[in-house]
């Protein structure tokens, strides 16, 4: 059972349909991506399980039983539209939004202070949030967001903003809080950070769920069955009736870096004994998985996988 069940969730503004019957289950301990396509619906369901909006049906599930708003205390929630008050002083905000999610001063102060120093940023205390630059906020309103421990964090898209140093700092407190225990789901457009930091996927395009399931297994499903092959030959490689086509070949007179298609039911133990027969002295032989971008395009815009298919997490 998934820490946080969403269960044939619907909500519409108006006439506008944002989320239509849209089933998840978020597995705990574990870092799952919300993706999909701007207006998708993600921030909408984001908000229902942060009990900022109510569905119309379905419900949602925290640790087997409806979301409650003292469950939300054990929520970290960071929003694409960062919310800062400029005028205040950085260490009181911080201590405020602490305080909100129900840590008393004392713990408060020490776990923010640790923050604040493993960022780099304890000489801010006392300044004003006005004067940070946009980075410095954004580690500002992380730090708000982590600080409470919470067992459920939400982060969209939290590299937004950062250099490659500071994303990449981001990107390591994130494992480190999963290594902790943390569930974490992670709303974002960066395919990379997905194939990175991501054990499992809910893919949502025009309010319904698309496909969900493992990084992994959702990777394999979308495989077209071709080969990357590097080999030594003083010929190019043939195609195989049969066993494989080959798709291309470059590299000079000896080197050479091919890619082949394998027929439906050709064994790679067969397709590499083919190959020594044919005379190659093979350096590498790897299957070519898709990558995450390639299959968000391809479902985005109109690829034929039925909504809501559920793939093994």
């Amino acid at each position: 059972m998934g820490l946080i069940q969403c269960k044939e969730v619907c909500r519409k503004f108006g006439e506008k349909v944002a989320l239509d019957h849209v089933s998840i289950d978020i597995p705990q301990g574990r870092i799952f991506g919300f993706l999909g396509p701007n207006g998708a619906g993600k921030t909408t369901l984001i908000r229902i399980i942060n009990r900022i909006i109510m569905p119309d049906s379905g419900e949602i599930l925290f640790n087997g039983h409806p979301v409650r708003q003292e469950d939300v205390e054990r929520i970290g929630y960071l929003p694409e539209e960062r919310g800062l008050y400029r005028k205040m002083k950085v260490g009181e905000q911080a201590m405020y939004f602490a305080r909100l999610k129900g840590m008393g001063s004392r713990e408060a102060m020490s776990e923010l202070k640790m923050w604040f120093e493993k960022f780099g940023i304890q000489n801010w205390w006392n300044r004003k949030v006005e004067e940070l630059s946009k980075g410095m906020a954004q580690k500002v309103q992380f730090i708000t967001t982590v600080a409470h421990r919470p067992s459920l964090l939400i982060l969209d898209e939290p590299f937004s903003g950062f250099d490659p140093v500071n994303a990449q700092l981001i990107r390591n407190e994130i494992l480190g809080l999963k290594e902790n225990g943390a569930t974490i789901v992670l709303s974002t457009h960066n395919m990379e950070s997905v194939e990175e930091l991501c054990d499992g996927i809910a893919l949502i395009n025009k309010s319904k769920l698309v496909i969900s399931g493992s990084v992994d297994g959702i990777r394999h499903k979308y495989g077209n069955n071709n080969v990357g092959l590097v080999y030594t030959s003083s010929s190019p490689v043939t195609s195989e009736p049969g066993l494989f086509d080959v798709l291309s070949d470059t590299g000079d007179s000896s080197r050479h870096t091919a890619v082949l298609s394998l027929k439906e039911g050709a064994g790679t133990s067969a397709v590499l004994q083919c190959l020594l027969d044919k005379g190659l002295s093979i350096n590498s032989f790897k299957e070519l998985i898709p990558r995450m971008n390639d299959i968000f395009i391809k479902l985005v815009t109109g690829g034929s996988e039925e909504p809501g298919q559920r793939m093994p997490m």
